[in-house]
């Protein structure tokens, strides 16, 4: 069975949370019975590891991790991968880990993110007719 385990870095103030939670529940809506669970890299519960481990206790053998980060930076390279590795060692065969780019590497992110930032200019401002040519 497949199943999704959202993974964000977590933050001391609750709040932080709200708009990973929006999206956690906003999946449960589109695919209720597909399992799914939010899980944190730091100062928040559940773990990667926790949520993995409650995964699989409900019987998910293919588990896809999506880094809800902006970028692949540090925590994408550095600090998943052995957390996969220690429940591939844990798991071995019986369970596929299948870690997914940073959410933010996605065009159609990229272009969201894009799109709210221009909202906030006046829509009489005209937009610009021909692309410029990247800066040196």
């Amino acid at each position: 069975m497949n199943a999704m385990l959202l993974f964000a870095h977590g933050a001391r103030d609750p709040d932080w949370a709200r708009p990973f939670k929006e999206v956690e529940r906003r999946i449960r809506l589109e695919r209720p019975e597909m399992p799914l669970t939010l899980a944190f890299l730091e100062f928040m519960q559940p773990s990667l590891e926790e949520a993995a481990h409650e995964l699989v206790a409900q019987g998910c053998r293919r588990i896809h991790i999506v880094p809800m980060f902006l970028g692949t930076g540090g925590h994408v390279r550095r600090d998943i991968p052995p957390l996969i590795e220690r429940l591939t060692a844990q798991y071995g065969t019986t369970v596929e880990w299948l870690l997914r780019p940073a959410i933010g590497d996605q065009e159609r992110v990229v272009q969201a993110m894009t799109e709210a930032s221009l909202s906030w200019l006046p829509s009489d401002m005209p937009a610009r007719d021909t692309p410029r040519a990247p800066s040196p």
